[in-house]
C-alpha cells in the first residue's frame, strides 16, 4: 500500500473517530453534560430544540473553524479571550440573522440565543481540538458535535411536547413558513397533557432518562463483547483526539 494510500486511510479513520464521539461516544449533551442550561430551557417541544439546535451547531462550526484557522498566530497566553470573542462574534451574527429571519421563535428562544455564547461545549471544542488540528478536521468536529447536541435537544423536546401537550411540531410554521402549519400532529382530541413535562422538572427527568438509556445500552454492548472476546471491555467514552 502507497504512503498516500496510508494517509488517506489514517485521515478516514481519524473522520470516522471525530463522527462516532460526536454523535455518541463524546456526546456534549448525555456524556459531557455541557450546554445543559439552554437545553433544560427550551425543550419544551421540538421546534424549540430545532432552533437552538441549529443555532449551537452553526456557532459550533464557524468558531472551530476561525480558532483552527488561527491557531499558530494566537500565543498561550491570550488563547482564551481571543477564543471567546470569536464565540461570541459568532453568537452575535446568528442571533441577528434569527431576529431577521425567524422573528416570533427568535422572541420565544429569547435570552438563550445569546446564553450560546456560555454554552462550555463550544469553548471546550475549541480549547481541546479546534485550537489543535487543520481547519477540515474543525469543522468535521464541530459539525458533528454540534448534530450531536441538536439531536438530544430534538428528542427530548419531542418527548416532552407528545407527553406534556400531545402534540408533535406544534408551531413548525415559525421555523418553516405558513405551508407548516398542517405539519402539527395530535395524538388524542380528548388528550388533557402532562403539565410536568412541559415544566423545568420534565426536562430534569426526560433528560436523565436518555441518559440512563445511553448507559444501559453502552454496558450492554461491552457485556457482548466481553463475552464473545473473553476478556473485559471498557464502557468508557473514548478521549478526544
Amino acid at each position: 500500500m502507497s504512503e498516500l494510500q496510508n494517509e488517506r486511510q489514517s485521515l478516514w479513520q481519524d473522520y470516522k473517530l471525530i463522527v462516532e464521539n460526536g454523535l455518541w461516544k463524546n456526546n456534549q449533551a448525555l456524556v459531557a453534560l455541557l450546554g445543559l442550561c439552554p437545553l433544560l430551557a427550551v425543550s419544551n417541544n421540538a421546534i424549540n430544540g430545532l432552533g437552538l439546535g441549529l443555532a449551537t451547531l452553526l456557532v459550533l462550526v464557524l468558531s472551530n473553524v476561525l480558532v483552527s484557522a488561527i491557531r499558530h498566530h494566537v500565543s498561550d497566553e491570550i488563547r482564551i479571550p481571543v477564543f471567546i470573542a470569536i464565540i461570541a462574534t459568532m453568537v452575535t451574527v446568528i442571533d441577528l440573522l434569527m431576529n431577521a429571519y425567524f422573528h416570533t421563535l427568535h422572541g420565544i428562544l429569547g435570552i438563550f440565543i445569546p446564553l450560546i455564547v456560555t454554552n462550555c461545549a463550544i469553548l471546550g471544542r475549541a480549547e481541546a481540538y479546534a485550537s489543535k488540528n487543520t481547519i477540515d478536521k474543525a469543522v468535521v468536529d464541530g459539525f458533528f458535535m454540534g448534530l450531536g447536541f441538536l439531536f438530544v435537544l430534538v428528542l427530548l423536546g419531542a418527548l416532552r411536547e407528545m407527553i406534556g401537550s400531545g402534540t408533535l411540531f406544534d408551531q413548525a410554521h415559525l421555523m418553516f413558513g405558513e405551508a407548516a402549519r398542517s405539519w402539527t400532529i395530535h395524538f388524542a382530541d380528548n388528550y388533557q397533557g402532562v403539565l410536568i413535562a412541559i415544566l423545568p422538572p420534565g426536562a430534569f427527568i426526560g433528560l436523565g432518562l436518555l441518559i440512563a438509556f445511553k448507559n444501559m445500552f453502552d454496558a450492554k454492548k461491552a457485556q457482548k463483547q466481553q463475552n464473545q472476546l473473553g476478556i473485559q471491555v471498557a464502557v468508557t467514552p473514548m478521549a478526544s483526539k
